[in-house]
């Protein structure tokens, strides 16, 4: 536990904090994209410690969140028509346009929660009679293993395993995120675990148009010194792409990872809760994969949906307003009864700041 217990030390973060109050000299807003980072920088109070010209913003960071509402429905309609459902624990209580996977399955549909995608292919194996579908929602993080997954009921010759494919990739997000008018943005603090499958030259693009990059790592003192790494860059105005976790990530990344990836998927244009459609933003099998493809097995129309009345998830999956603007809130919204799915996901910015800034001053529901 030494190791760790250092990178919680206080005396080392008081003077992380003091340095980066030293070298910023003008406001900035430093965005993180992940959503762990989210919740370690609310958690440890880290935004108390920070000179007030300094500003963080939760960004995309959730995959739950960021999943629209339309493939939301279409899981809980492939439930509800009897499929079997095997999903990721953060899924299952996500509000959809008429109930939730959780509801669902409190009703007699079959839907399990899984840690791998292959314990999907397992109960595929052993319920041939049955149709599996596993609901593939994340990041560049996830996509490897759901390749593989798909990789081996190819070789499996299932005929009954399909995936609802969801994944999105966080770059291309990135750059939609700078173009916006109405938020600043000064620096961005990238996701560890998802520079470790992608390395860091998917965001020189970004240092490329000023905007500096650090790929940070999830402990506090992690946070701060990648926060004083981006201050340093915007005082020098030498904006690069930097790892500050460099016990995981290395600059290429995981060839063996991405290979597989790209093996099974190809990029397409998505759409993302809060930002829209992004061009290259996400993925979709493959035609030599097709068959294991759920939207295209079972004829998904995934049709945008609005978001619910009064929820500003989207706005603030896009950095537009903080979670405490939101006007539903800690009152209509909670974690125990969410409207929209940064108020229920374990990495959302909502449940974050529910969960660690006002647990005991929240209003009571109405």
């Amino acid at each position: 536990m030494k190791l760790i217990d250092e990178f919680h030390n206080p005396q080392k973060a008081y003077r992380l904090a003091q340095q980066i109050e030293e070298v910023v000299d003008q406001p900035l807003a430093f965005m993180e994209v992940c959503g762990t980072h989210s919740h370690v920088i609310a958690r440890h109070g880290l935004t108390q410690m920070l000179p007030p010209q300094l500003r963080l913003i939760s960004g995309p960071g959730c995959p739950v969140c960021v999943t629209p509402q339309e493939v939301i429905d279409a899981a809980i309609q492939l439930a509800r028509e009897g499929l079997w459902l095997a999903v990721f624990g953060d899924m299952m209580k996500v509000p959809g346009s008429d109930g939730s996977l959780d509801e669902v399955r409190a009703t007699g549909g079959q839907v399990q929660v899984v840690y791998s995608p292959m314990q999907a292919i397992e109960w595929a194996q052993e319920n041939p009679d049955e149709q599996i579908v596993f609901m593939g929602v994340g990041f560049e993080t996830t996509a490897p293993s759901v390749a593989i997954c798909i990789s081996e009921a190819n070789e499996l010759g299932l005929t009954n395993f399909s995936v609802l494919v969801a994944h999105r990739l966080i770059p291309p997000a990135m750059q939609a995120l700078i173009a916006q008018p109405d938020v600043q943005i000064d620096g961005f603090l990238c996701p560890g675990h998802v520079s470790a499958i992608i390395g860091v030259h998917p965001y020189q693009p970004l240092a490329e148009q000023g905007i500096p990059c650090v790929v940070a790592g999830f402990e506090p003192l992690d946070v701060l010194q990648s926060l004083y790494m981006l201050a340093q860059m915007c005082r020098e105005n030498k904006p690069q792409v930097l790892i500050q976790y460099d016990r995981v990530v290395k600059p290429e990344g995981n060839p063996t990872a991405l290979a597989k990836m790209n093996e099974v998927f190809e990029v397409t244009t998505t759409r993302w809760r809060g930002l829209g459609e992004i061009p290259a933003s996400g993925l979709r099998t493959r035609d030599s994969y097709a068959r294991f493809d759920a939207q295209k097995r079972f004829a998904l129309e995934l049709k945008p949906v609005p978001e619910p009345p009064g929820c500003q998830c989207g706005a603030v999956l896009r950095g537009a307003v903080q979670p405490t603007e939101c006007p539903l809130f800690g009152t209509a919204c909670r974690p125990d009864h969410p409207v929209g799915p940064c108020m229920v996901s374990s990495e959302g910015a909502c449940a974050a700041v529910y969960r660690y800034q006002i647990p005991t001053t929240t209003p009571s529901p109405t």
